[in-house]
């Protein structure tokens, strides 16, 4: 029953500003997530900078966002402080090796997104980093190498630093033009050569603490900026349709499960109100419009009414998205009282924690898939979902991880299950991540999630040797057998 439908993409998962690095070559410009420094779950990770007067500034949120951030700032980096997008894991160096191991385990798919940065540094150029575009033309050369197709991540939770800083990020209707430019230079660039784009990486984080980019934290400001990302995806994806025949538009979205804590009717109740904080950004780009619930969730969190105009209404419905694209790394549970976006949720009895307190649900996957899908009736796409582990290697860099191997055969058994017995429309599931890189939550290279063990720790000291762990060779099984092997 695990065998999938024959063309079923199999792949991994990857970030720019956390495994990329080479910030300062190639003509790349400053990001926002570049004075992200390292953490901890005790020490959690934060932006510091250096202003012009020598002021020391530490923005109250893990993205750039600050009220005491002037807006003609020129921030500096802190010597005392680690900076993890500045080298990441060095794909920038190491792409070539780095694709052969993925090729060996039988991707036929690979999800990595494209710097905004190194495209057009400030935003605001007329042309492009022509060796920023050069870059991403090696990296895709040596995916058709393999015969890997590329899946684009527009924009991965950043934005140039000046956009944040000139303009307050997405709060400014001035980056929804600036970001349409870049999607045509991509267009144009790579648009013979790749059929999946994503338009945005988890967009709907940005009603608890995404990347806006701006310097208030406000619910105004927040929606105005979710909603300026919406006009820009549909404009994104018109022009898309129209340039590139066959193209097939998403958007990602973190979608861990949620369960009521319980049946009593306000915890059910309470269930629902918070799930649709998810449907909220699902609904309006893959339907095209707003839902009439919207009103209730801005007035929950005190927007009061956006401005929708007629024009920007007839865009998000023209520019709708093909598939819808997720995240799946746990579940949550919630009841009256919790707050809105209760990310932690409360506890689940039922279930194990990782070591950073993620509850882990193969079922809930399933569940998830299911949901989506009798929802939207679109194709769905699985483009991140793996365990986070402090994996102990020996002398050889090698790692035994059959935990890993075990969470993710209960999670792709239960990804076949929703495929094959529920009826669910999926195109494929790329891990998060094929190679270990830096944890977006904590700034952590401990919390490792690949098949691929990379020698750095979390200061960025280490060879970058890379390793084989032991699911290397359990995954490339699942993938020759296209699932089949799950039943074994």
């Amino acid at each position: 029953m695990s065998r999938l439908p024959e063309g079923f993409l199999w792949g991994g998962a990857t970030a720019d500003f956390q495994y990329e690095g080479g910030f300062n070559e190639g003509g790349r410009g400053l990001l926002s997530h570049d004075y992200e420094t390292d953490g901890s779950v005790e020490n959690p990770r934060h932006h510091t900078m250096k202003m012009n007067d020598g002021s020391i500034i530490r923005p109250k949120s893990s993205f750039f966002r600050a009220d005491n951030v002037p807006e003609e700032a020129e921030p500096v980096f802190l010597e005392d402080e680690y900076y993890p997008s500045h080298r990441a894991v060095d794909f920038y160096h190491h792409y070539k090796e780095d694709i052969e191991l993925m090729a060996g385990m039988g991707f036929n798919v690979f999800r990595f997104s494209i710097c905004w940065s190194r495209i057009y540094p400030t935003g605001d150029e007329e042309f492009p980093n022509e060796e920023g575009l050069k870059f991403y033309d090696d990296v895709i050369d040596e995916l058709e190498k393999y015969g890997m197709q590329p899946l684009i991540t527009i924009c991965h939770d950043e934005l140039p630093m000046a956009l944040a800083l000139k303009y307050n990020g997405w709060a400014s209707r001035h980056v929804i033009d600036c970001y349409v430019k870049y999607c045509k230079t991509l267009f144009e660039r790579y648009g013979d050569r790749c059929k999946y784009w994503l338009t945005f990486n988890e967009i709907n984080a940005v009603r608890g603490f995404g990347p806006c980019g701006t310097r208030e934290s406000d619910g105004y400001t927040r929606y105005l900026g979710a909603h300026n990302m919406f006009v820009a995806s549909a404009k994104a994806v018109k022009m898309g349709h129209e340039m590139m025949k066959g193209s097939m538009f998403g958007a990602m979205y973190a979608m861990s499960e949620l369960y009521p804590a319980t049946c009593k009717p306000e915890d059910m109740f309470h269930h629902m109100q918070e799930r649709r904080e998810n449907w909220y950004f699902i609904d309006t780009m893959a339907r095209g419009y707003y839902h009439p619930y919207v009103k209730e969730i801005w007035n929950h969190h005190h927007v009061g009414t956006l401005d929708i105009s007629e024009e920007d209404k007839k865009i998000l419905f023209a520019g709708q998205l093909d598939f819808v694209s997720f995240s799946y790394y746990r579940s949550n549970t919630t009841k009256a009282g919790d707050p809105w976006f209760n990310v932690g949720g409360s506890s689940n009895p039922y279930l194990e924690n990782t070591p950073w307190g993620w509850p882990i649900d193969a079922l809930g996957l399933r569940y998830c898939m299911n949901e989506i899908y009798d929802r939207i009736q679109k194709p769905i796409f699985i483009v991140e979902n793996g365990l986070g582990a402090i994996d102990e290697a020996d002398e050889h860099g090698y790692v035994e991880d059959d935990y890993r191997i075990d969470y993710l055969q209960k999670h792709l058994s239960a990804m076949a299950d929703a495929i094959n017995i529920d009826g669910v429309d999926c195109i494929g599931y790329t891990m998060w991540a094929p190679i270990d890189l830096v944890s977006l939550s904590t700034g952590e290279m401990k919390k490792r999630y690949g098949f691929i063990y990379v020698d750095m720790d979390d200061k960025g000291h280490g060879t970058l040797k890379r390793t084989k762990k032991k699911s290397y060779n359990w995954m490339k099984h699942i993938i020759e057998t296209n699932g089949e092997a799950l039943d074994e």
